[in-house]
């Protein structure tokens, strides 16, 4: 039988939740000081300077009264005065309020030299922690980003450094109220200590309460993470343009509006929930704040009024008594929201420590070059995470190097799997993969991908221009022109590029005012010119004349072939038409290899090979 947690156990775990939050603020602090520490330094010592000018010009008010009030006993000898402006009462009186007015400047060019400081050091924090964002998710798995889970860890990452870093600001702000409370409080405990005591005990219900409702919101947030990825996917497709056409040729503009409307009205109702509970909560513990403080102003009142204290002493107390109420109920409040805010963190730094998932040699082997022998799939089996069909099983299969494979086979035969396995998208689930000898896993990942050229049939149509869609085939070539050119020559994309207004310099796309969209078979041209862009050892292509005629793909295959001479290339494609050029041809089925073989020798065989081209041969005559 599981005993129930100690009462001892019990405040532990709350005091964590508590203060666990604040435990990503010193990386905040450090992301902020490693992207400029000029500024960070700055932002410390404006704040600092400022800190002590609220207690300073109270005193200078409290010395301005008590200055006045003494002068008014010779209030006669002044008004007799042939020059009563040259008293030194009045001198002294002058110079008081002009040490307050100097005061009051540096008060507010201090504040809006922070603002400036923390604007700018935000702004290039969050910029610094964009970068290390994308960075970071370059080295995650394509598995992890497929995980609903971890997709919704991103997007409340992104979130966070769309928010830039609002907590340093906070922070630092903190700091520099504290020190002006410390000040405060100190001159309010020379003259009646238990008064400071009384306001802070006054204001801890309040700082609880807020904590409370912090850790509501965020769990909240933290709940509707999925609807909020959907609300933002349905806006997308109602108002986006890769959608358009379909939206308006089905219709689909006033469903995806509803499915909208329910997802953000059920938002509203948990909102305004949580809200009205916070709101009249939050009414009743402030208002101990101000009973605090109504009940400290008599106590001072009665004491000037018996003579305790000079009429600049309750000047001075109650406006640094009202001041510190203020600043110990910002500070508390403060503190709570920062503790709400620094939880959002969790989700920023949380998937910054999201390691990836495939395994990384210590000691690479090197990448052989060139490819002798080829890869062997042995045995392999691939099953997505969460599906109970396995995508291939005791899949056995050898690419043997300057052979062009071609893979045929239904939809969902395992085709595109074997790719992103060969690529090390995925480690199998069972089985292994040999590349020389070895297995795949013994190899750089990294080093791996850059030998080896993929263009998938859903490749990305890049809102970027011409020249540098075919650039992305190998991103640090993109400054050699003649190599642009060339890779777009050979897949019959410079014929798409010579038709636009700017040619390689045109922006594609219709995201952005410049843009020029493209036609489906032209953008798969230019997707082509990447994988000869890359000039790699193995030429991967999935589905690469979908959207070609019939005589662009006749041309682009009988370049592809003088491309992969000397190469090892695999090409997935339903059009037999294209595959029959291969050197040998791979039917699956089940994720297993059903036959394999030349084009004539499949068709002889009367198989599942023979079954399917004579399918489509029908089609044609």
């Amino acid at each position: 039988m599981r005993l129930p947690p100690s009462p001892i156990a019990r405040l532990r775990s709350a005091a964590a939740a508590r203060i666990g939050p604040f435990r990503h603020l010193p990386a905040l602090f450090r992301l902020a000081w490693a992207t400029s520490r000029a500024l960070t330094l700055a932002s410390i010592g404006l704040r600092l300077a400022r800190a002590a000018i609220p207690a300073l010009m109270l005193y200078v008010a409290k010395l301005v009264v008590d200055t006045v009030v003494a002068g008014q006993a010779e209030a006669a000898a002044l008004a007799s005065a042939p020059d009563g402006f040259t008293h030194p009462h009045l001198w002294e009186v002058g110079l008081l309020i002009g040490a307050e007015l100097a005061l009051a400047l540096a008060s507010d060019l201090l504040g809006r030299a922070t603002s400036l400081v923390d604007g700018v050091l935000a702004e290039m924090t969050g910029n610094a922690t964009t970068l290390r964002l994308m960075a970071h998710a370059a080295t995650l798995d394509l598995a992890q980003f497929e995980d609903p889970a971890v997709q919704d860890g991103l997007e409340r990452a992104r979130r966070q450094v769309a928010w830039r870093a609002n907590p340093m600001g906070q922070l630092l702000g903190q700091l520099q109220d504290g020190l002006t409370a410390l000040s405060l409080a100190v001159a309010v405990v020379a003259f009646l200590p238990w008064l400071v005591l009384l306001l802070v005990l006054a204001l801890i219900p309040a700082f609880l309460n807020e904590l409370h409702f912090n850790r509501q919101g965020y769990r909240l947030a933290y709940q509707r993470s999925p609807d909020r990825r959907e609300g933002d996917y349905m806006r997308q497709l109602g108002a986006g343009a890769e959608s358009a056409k379909e939206v308006k040729l089905f219709g689909l503009s006033g469903y995806l509006a509803e499915r909208f409307r329910l997802l953000a009205d059920r938002a509203l109702r948990e909102n305004t929930r949580l809200a009205r509970r916070r709101a009249v909560a939050g009414g009743l513990f402030a208002s101990l704040g101000t009973l605090a403080y109504y009940f400290a102003y008599l106590v001072i009142a009665l004491r000037a009024a018996t003579g305790t204290l000079t009429l600049g002493d309750l000047t001075f107390l109650t406006g640094a008594f009202l001041r510190l109420r203020g600043l110990v109920e910002g500070l508390l409040l403060g503190l709570s929201q920062l503790s709400g805010q620094a939880q959002y963190l969790d989700d920023l730094f949380g998937f910054l420590a999201r390691a990836p998932r495939l395994p990384v040699p210590e000691q690479p082997a090197p990448f052989p070059t060139p490819i002798r022998e080829g890869f062997v799939f042995e045995a392999v089996g691939y099953r997505y995470p969460g599906a109970e069909r396995w995508a291939v099983r005791d899949l056995s299969l050898t690419i043997r190097a300057g052979e062009v494979v071609a893979l045929v086979g239904e939809n969902g035969s395992g085709k595109t799997t074997i790719v992103k396995l060969l690529a090390r998208l995925y480690d199998p689930t069972e089985g292994r993969i040999l590349l020389e000898g070895r297995d795949l896993r013994d190899y750089d990942p990294d080093v791996l991908r850059t030998r080896i050229g993929v263009i998938f049939q859903d490749f990305v149509r890049f809102d970027l221009t011409a020249g540098e869609n075919i650039a992305v085939g190998r991103i640090a070539a993109r400054t050699d022109a003649e190599r642009v050119k060339g890779a777009a020559g050979r897949a019959l994309a410079d014929t798409v590029v010579d038709r636009l207004p700017a040619g390689y310099d045109q922006r594609l796309g219709r995201r952005f005012e410049d843009g020029v969209d493209l036609s489906g078979g032209e953008w798969q041209k230019l997707a082509i010119a990447r994988a000869y862009m890359r000039e790699s050892e193995v030429l991967v292509l999935d589905e690469p004349t979908a959207a070609l005629d019939a005589r662009a793909e006749a041309e682009v295959f009988a370049r592809l072939r003088a491309l992969a001479l000397g190469r090892t290339a695999l090409l997935i494609s339903h059009r037999f038409s294209s595959v029959r050029r291969a050197d040998r041809i791979v039917v699956l089925g089940d994720g297993r290899v059903q036959e394999a073989g030349t084009h004539e020798e499949l068709v002889e065989s009367g198989g599942r090979y023979a079954e399917l081209f004579a399918l489509q041969a029908a089609a044609y005559r």
